[in-house]
Protein backbone atom coordinates (compact mmCIF):
# COMPACT_ATOMS: atom_id res chain seq x y z
CA UNK A 1 0.00 0.00 0.00
CA UNK A 2 1.51 3.40 -0.82
CA UNK A 3 2.57 5.76 1.93
CA UNK A 4 -0.20 8.36 1.12
CA UNK A 5 -2.17 11.32 3.27
CA UNK A 6 -5.58 12.67 3.49
CA UNK A 7 -6.26 16.13 1.81
CA UNK A 8 -8.79 18.61 0.32
CA UNK A 9 -8.31 16.95 -2.99
CA UNK A 10 -8.06 13.28 -1.82
CA UNK A 11 -5.02 11.05 -1.32
CA UNK A 12 -1.37 11.82 -1.75
CA UNK A 13 1.19 9.74 -2.00
CA UNK A 14 4.18 11.10 -0.77
CA UNK A 15 6.96 8.76 -1.85
CA UNK A 16 5.47 9.57 -5.47
CA UNK A 17 5.94 13.30 -4.57
CA UNK A 18 8.90 13.13 -2.77
CA UNK A 19 10.19 11.13 -6.20
CA UNK A 20 9.07 14.71 -7.91
CA UNK A 21 10.76 17.06 -5.88
CA UNK A 22 14.28 14.88 -6.69
CA UNK A 23 13.64 14.74 -10.18
CA UNK A 24 12.26 18.36 -10.66
CA UNK A 25 15.37 20.17 -8.67
CA UNK A 26 18.11 17.96 -10.00
CA UNK A 27 21.49 19.97 -10.96
CA UNK A 28 23.48 18.92 -14.15
CA UNK A 29 26.48 17.97 -11.81
CA UNK A 30 23.59 15.84 -9.79
CA UNK A 31 22.71 16.22 -6.18
CA UNK A 32 25.21 15.92 -2.91
CA UNK A 33 23.46 13.68 -0.31
CA UNK A 34 24.16 14.15 3.20
CA UNK A 35 24.31 10.55 4.93
CA UNK A 36 24.18 10.05 8.16
CA UNK A 37 23.42 6.20 8.85
CA UNK A 38 19.74 7.38 10.23
CA UNK A 39 16.65 6.57 9.54
CA UNK A 40 15.89 9.94 7.45
CA UNK A 41 18.81 9.48 5.35
CA UNK A 42 18.08 6.03 4.18
CA UNK A 43 14.58 7.05 3.16
CA UNK A 44 16.40 10.02 1.08
CA UNK A 45 19.02 7.70 -0.33
CA UNK A 46 16.61 5.24 -1.10
CA UNK A 47 14.16 7.77 -2.93
CA UNK A 48 17.13 9.28 -4.91
CA UNK A 49 17.64 5.70 -6.29
CA UNK A 50 13.31 5.41 -6.67
CA UNK A 51 14.01 9.14 -8.60
CA UNK A 52 16.73 7.86 -10.91
CA UNK A 53 18.69 11.35 -10.14
CA UNK A 54 22.38 11.72 -10.10
CA UNK A 55 23.68 11.60 -6.61
CA UNK A 56 26.68 10.88 -4.25
CA UNK A 57 26.35 10.27 -1.04
CA UNK A 58 28.55 11.73 2.07
CA UNK A 59 29.12 10.79 5.15
CA UNK A 60 30.58 13.16 7.61
CA UNK A 61 32.77 11.37 10.67
CA UNK A 62 31.95 13.57 13.75
CA UNK A 63 34.08 11.15 15.95
CA UNK A 64 31.77 10.83 18.45
CA UNK A 65 28.97 8.89 16.47
CA UNK A 66 27.25 6.01 18.30
CA UNK A 67 29.89 2.94 17.64
CA UNK A 68 26.81 0.53 16.42
CA UNK A 69 25.70 3.28 13.55
CA UNK A 70 29.49 3.77 12.45
CA UNK A 71 29.66 0.07 11.84
CA UNK A 72 26.33 -0.03 10.32
CA UNK A 73 27.24 2.39 7.72
CA UNK A 74 30.15 0.50 6.77
CA UNK A 75 28.45 -2.87 6.66
CA UNK A 76 25.06 -1.83 4.73
CA UNK A 77 26.41 1.33 2.74
CA UNK A 78 29.89 0.70 1.84
CA UNK A 79 29.81 3.12 -1.41
CA UNK A 80 29.16 6.30 0.85
CA UNK A 81 32.34 8.61 0.94
CA UNK A 82 33.70 9.18 4.14
CA UNK A 83 34.98 12.43 5.41
CA UNK A 84 37.11 13.06 8.07
CA UNK A 85 37.29 16.54 10.04
CA UNK A 86 40.14 18.30 10.54
CA UNK A 87 39.87 18.06 13.92
CA UNK A 88 38.70 15.17 16.53
CA UNK A 89 35.46 16.24 18.89
CA UNK A 90 37.88 15.89 21.84
CA UNK A 91 40.22 19.13 20.01
CA UNK A 92 37.71 20.72 18.76
CA UNK A 93 36.18 21.35 22.95
CA UNK A 94 39.83 22.20 23.73
CA UNK A 95 40.31 24.45 21.07
CA UNK A 96 36.98 26.19 22.16
CA UNK A 97 37.78 26.66 25.71
CA UNK A 98 34.33 25.09 26.84
CA UNK A 99 31.88 22.05 25.83
CA UNK A 100 29.07 22.71 23.33
CA UNK A 101 25.31 23.60 24.21
CA UNK A 102 22.44 23.83 22.68
CA UNK A 103 22.93 27.49 21.93
CA UNK A 104 26.84 26.94 21.04
CA UNK A 105 26.72 24.34 19.28
CA UNK A 106 29.93 24.83 17.23
CA UNK A 107 30.81 21.09 16.87
CA UNK A 108 27.96 20.73 14.07
CA UNK A 109 29.66 23.34 12.01
CA UNK A 110 32.18 22.03 12.47
CA UNK A 111 32.00 18.47 12.02
CA UNK A 112 28.96 18.02 10.35
CA UNK A 113 28.00 20.71 7.86
CA UNK A 114 31.31 21.26 5.91
CA UNK A 115 30.60 19.47 3.25
CA UNK A 116 28.46 20.33 -0.61
CA UNK A 117 30.25 23.42 -0.47
CA UNK A 118 29.07 24.87 -4.41
CA UNK A 119 26.21 21.76 -4.90
CA UNK A 120 22.44 21.10 -4.06
CA UNK A 121 22.47 18.88 -1.08
CA UNK A 122 19.58 16.48 -0.20
CA UNK A 123 18.95 15.86 3.34
CA UNK A 124 16.62 13.98 5.47
CA UNK A 125 15.05 17.43 7.61
CA UNK A 126 11.73 17.20 8.48
CA UNK A 127 9.36 19.65 9.91
CA UNK A 128 8.17 16.92 12.65
CA UNK A 129 11.59 17.06 14.47
CA UNK A 130 11.53 19.51 16.17
CA UNK A 131 10.00 23.38 16.54
CA UNK A 132 12.97 24.47 15.03
CA UNK A 133 12.90 22.44 12.24
CA UNK A 134 9.06 23.46 11.30
CA UNK A 135 10.61 26.40 10.50
CA UNK A 136 12.34 25.28 7.61
CA UNK A 137 11.82 25.26 3.45
CA UNK A 138 11.62 22.77 0.99
CA UNK A 139 13.99 24.14 -0.76
CA UNK A 140 16.25 26.86 0.62
CA UNK A 141 19.55 28.72 0.66
CA UNK A 142 22.34 27.79 2.91
CA UNK A 143 22.66 30.58 5.75
CA UNK A 144 26.57 30.08 6.21
CA UNK A 145 27.68 29.00 2.64
CA UNK A 146 26.68 31.50 -0.38
CA UNK A 147 27.32 28.73 -2.94
CA UNK A 148 25.61 26.13 -1.40
CA UNK A 149 21.83 25.27 -1.21
CA UNK A 150 19.00 22.51 0.57
CA UNK A 151 16.19 19.92 -0.50
CA UNK A 152 14.45 18.51 1.74
CA UNK A 153 12.11 16.17 -0.33
CA UNK A 154 10.68 14.41 2.69
CA UNK A 155 10.23 17.69 4.68
CA UNK A 156 6.61 17.08 5.63
CA UNK A 157 6.67 13.17 6.42
CA UNK A 158 6.16 11.84 10.02
CA UNK A 159 7.75 9.62 11.65
CA UNK A 160 5.47 7.05 11.03
CA UNK A 161 5.88 7.67 7.36
CA UNK A 162 9.46 7.36 7.80
CA UNK A 163 8.99 3.76 9.10
CA UNK A 164 6.38 2.72 6.91
CA UNK A 165 8.76 4.06 3.97
CA UNK A 166 11.40 1.11 5.67
CA UNK A 167 9.19 -1.04 5.60
CA UNK A 168 7.97 -1.32 2.86
CA UNK A 169 10.68 -1.44 0.75
CA UNK A 170 12.37 -4.05 3.83
CA UNK A 171 15.22 -1.97 4.59
CA UNK A 172 17.95 -2.87 6.98
CA UNK A 173 18.23 -0.22 9.76
CA UNK A 174 20.83 0.49 12.84
CA UNK A 175 19.98 -1.64 15.78
CA UNK A 176 19.83 1.22 18.22
CA UNK A 177 16.08 2.09 17.18
CA UNK A 178 15.36 -1.29 18.56
CA UNK A 179 17.29 -0.51 22.15
CA UNK A 180 14.44 2.59 21.98
CA UNK A 181 16.81 5.42 20.70
CA UNK A 182 15.01 7.64 18.40
CA UNK A 183 17.56 9.77 17.02
CA UNK A 184 21.37 8.44 16.43
CA UNK A 185 22.98 11.68 16.79
CA UNK A 186 26.49 12.25 18.43
CA UNK A 187 26.69 10.86 21.96
CA UNK A 188 25.61 13.14 24.51
CA UNK A 189 25.08 15.63 21.96
CA UNK A 190 23.76 19.32 23.11
CA UNK A 191 20.74 18.56 22.04
CA UNK A 192 20.00 15.23 23.71
CA UNK A 193 17.38 15.01 26.17
CA UNK A 194 18.47 11.38 27.35
CA UNK A 195 22.05 12.01 28.78
CA UNK A 196 22.32 9.04 31.20
CA UNK A 197 21.12 6.70 28.68
CA UNK A 198 24.24 7.96 26.97
CA UNK A 199 26.02 7.60 29.33
CA UNK A 200 25.19 4.09 30.28
CA UNK A 201 25.30 2.94 27.05
CA UNK A 202 28.60 4.48 25.98
CA UNK A 203 30.79 4.75 29.07
CA UNK A 204 33.74 5.06 27.12
CA UNK A 205 32.65 8.06 25.16
CA UNK A 206 31.39 9.60 28.52
CA UNK A 207 35.11 9.17 29.98
CA UNK A 208 36.92 10.49 27.32
CA UNK A 209 34.35 13.51 27.48
CA UNK A 210 35.46 14.07 31.25
CA UNK A 211 39.59 13.83 30.27
CA UNK A 212 38.93 16.28 27.63
CA UNK A 213 37.03 18.64 30.64
CA UNK A 214 40.06 18.09 32.49
CA UNK A 215 42.05 19.08 29.71
CA UNK A 216 39.81 22.06 29.16
CA UNK A 217 39.55 23.75 32.31
CA UNK A 218 43.63 23.39 32.56
CA UNK A 219 44.50 25.01 29.00
CA UNK A 220 41.49 27.86 30.66
CA UNK A 221 43.40 28.59 33.89
CA UNK A 222 46.54 28.37 31.77
CA UNK A 223 45.27 31.91 29.70
CA UNK A 224 43.98 33.53 32.73
CA UNK A 225 40.45 32.12 31.49
CA UNK A 226 37.66 32.13 34.62
CA UNK A 227 36.56 28.62 35.93
CA UNK A 228 34.53 27.76 38.82
CA UNK A 229 34.89 23.85 38.31
CA UNK A 230 37.41 22.19 39.54
CA UNK A 231 37.95 18.88 37.67
CA UNK A 232 36.67 17.85 34.13
CA UNK A 233 33.86 15.16 36.35
CA UNK A 234 32.48 18.29 38.27
CA UNK A 235 32.21 20.23 34.83
CA UNK A 236 30.54 17.33 33.10
CA UNK A 237 28.08 16.05 35.91
CA UNK A 238 26.60 19.85 35.17
CA UNK A 239 27.36 19.58 31.31
CA UNK A 240 24.71 16.42 31.08
CA UNK A 241 22.34 17.92 33.78
CA UNK A 242 22.78 21.43 32.07
CA UNK A 243 19.39 23.78 31.01
CA UNK A 244 18.62 22.63 28.07
CA UNK A 245 17.47 26.44 27.36
CA UNK A 246 21.41 27.26 28.05
CA UNK A 247 20.14 30.02 30.64
CA UNK A 248 22.78 28.93 33.07
CA UNK A 249 25.54 30.20 30.46
CA UNK A 250 26.73 33.49 31.80
CA UNK A 251 26.95 32.05 35.71
CA UNK A 252 28.82 29.18 35.25
CA UNK A 253 32.42 30.29 34.37
CA UNK A 254 33.19 28.43 31.89
CA UNK A 255 32.52 31.32 28.82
Amino acid sequence: MPLVELTLWGERDKVKVAIERLQAHEPQEGYYLAFSGGKDSQCIYHLAEKAGVKFDAHYQITTVDPPELVQFIHKQYPQVERHHPEQSMWALVESHYFPPTRQQRYCCKELKETGGSGRVVVTGVRWAESVRRSKRRMVEPCMNDGRKSYLHPIIDWTDEDVWEFIRTEKLLYCSLYDEGFTRLGCVLCPNETHSEKHIERWPRIAAQYVRTFDRVIKHRLAVGKRCTFKTGQELFDWWVQRDKSGGERCTTGVV
